[in-house]
């Protein structure tokens, strides 16, 4: 058996006969990895609520040669406590970690997504941050490390950066213009907001109460993000009605 040692977020468990559970983590150098952690719905388990989903841990894990790892330790370096409290951030959170499980694949490493997934976890874990942005710029940001961000600062179908983007076509993968115009109107609010998420200004966007248009690009990057997975996602529909 060979030991490997490694880090990273739970994103979710499964039950597995009568004690055990299979947990899914997101690893720094391995990538999705699936380990069953023997004896953990014990009340007696070493493991305790380590191996929860939304819990960024260390772990040591023992490969064999089944396609399931074996959790021989754990130990807690992130738990975002304030997610938990909170329906909204929770929710959000949720949310976040399937769309990690969904676009990874068992044993490729990706260094960026998992930073890409921590860093949105600690804003959100911020009670002075408004969570309402934070999932949907997760989603921009997963898209285009997945080669497929959308593209706002010109049409996506003529190619001009000069004229006026007031639409969005989730298959075209951007803005168009008003001679290209197809799929959703696009509020100017809601492109500005799209252009300063995209273009490195998310810290001063989740500074305060959201901004216009907010409501509209959380239904935007939804959406696009259930295109580029080709599957509905579960709780945003809770959250936003849609």
């Amino acid at each position: 058996m060979a030991q490997l040692r490694d880090e990273g977020v739970i994103l979710r468990t499964y039950r597995l006969g009568e004690a055990d559970r299979i947990v899914v983590a997101m690893t720094r150098h391995h990538g999705k990895v699936r380990a069953v952690a023997k004896g953990v719905r014990k009340t007696t388990s070493k493991f305790g609520s380590r191996l929860e989903p939304l819990t960024y841990v260390s772990l040591l894990l023992w490969r064999g040669r089944s396609d399931l790892d074996i959790v021989n330790q754990a130990e807690v370096i992130e738990r975002y406590w304030k997610i938990r409290e909170d329906y909204t951030r929770m929710s959000s959170g949720q949310i976040m970690l399937e769309v990690i499980d969904q676009i990874t694949q068992e044993g490729q490493q990706d260094e960026r997504v998992l930073e890409t997934l921590t860093k949105a976890l600690r804003v959100l874990d911020d009670p002075e941050r408004d969570p309402m942005l934070v999932a949907p710029a997760f989603f921009l940001r997963i898209l285009e490390l997945e080669g497929a961000g959308p593209v706002v600062d010109r049409c996506v179908s003529c190619g001009d950066d000069d004229v006026a983007l007031v639409a969005f076509d989730l298959n075209e993968g951007g803005a168009l213009c008003q001679q290209c115009r197809r799929g959703r109107p696009l509020s100017p609010e809601a492109l500005l907001l799209l252009q300063r998420i995209l273009g490195g200004d998310l810290g001063s966007v989740l500074t305060g109460t959201p901004p216009e248009g907010a409501h509209e690009v959380d239904a935007l990057a939804t959406e696009a993000m259930e295109v580029h997975l080709d599957r509905r996602l579960k709780a945003p529909r809770a959250l936003t009605g849609l």
